[in-house]
């Protein structure tokens, strides 16, 4: 129950100390996403950008807007949300962010809101929402629980579920059959 109560102070906590965004981080999974954070980056030249999951489509826009491509690092591990957060936090660290730019679409963003404040608050690190806008109505609080309680189940085992995302399972099984069975 302590950890629970110690996440969002936490995420304040960080927050007060570092007020200001030192990084743009894009959540990946709709395309306009990637024009939003071109033009979101060109008004703050000054920060480097992360993309969490893109098509090849998304890098092409990111680059038609030329922006230094020094500045934008993209992550492919991620599969789903969950993971967006979770395979963000040590290259974020590693550069010495604690505070970051959030950037999804704005139906996305009560449920990235809800993990990222759990995940990413367990680590310190923090982040001001940027909601993209979209004509796409707001995510289930289904959803919402679903992935709140995926969070939770990496911070106590150090694993998402995403195994347990369908459109992964096509992509798993065939992984599975070359793993050596032992009886």
């Amino acid at each position: 129950m302590t950890v629970i109560i110690s996440i969002p102070v936490r995420f304040v906590l960080v927050k007060l100390q570092n007020p200001e965004p030192e990084a743009i981080l894009m959540l990946g999974g709709d395309l306009f996403r990637e024009d939003f954070t071109a033009e979101f980056g060109q008004q703050h030249p000054n920060l480097e950008i992360w993309i969490s999951g893109t098509y090849p489509e998304g890098r092409r826009i990111l680059e038609e807007h030329d922006l230094d491509p020094d500045r934008v690092h993209y992550d492919d591990r991620a599969t789903d949300t969950v993971t967006n957060f979770t395979t963000m936090i040590e290259p974020l660290k590693q550069n010495h962010i604690s505070h970051v730019y959030l950037i999804t679409s704005d139906h996305h963003m009560p449920r990235s809101t809800a993990i990222g404040m759990i995940i990413f608050g367990s680590r310190g690190i923090t982040f001001t929402r940027v909601p993209a806008p979209s004509d796409q109505s707001p995510e289930t609080t289904l959803r919402i629980a679903r992935d709140v309680g995926r969070s939770f189940m990496w911070l106590v085992t150090g694993r998402t579920g995403a195994s347990f995302n369908p459109r992964l399972s096509s992509q798993i099984k065939p992984l599975l059959s070359v793993i050596p069975q032992h009886n």
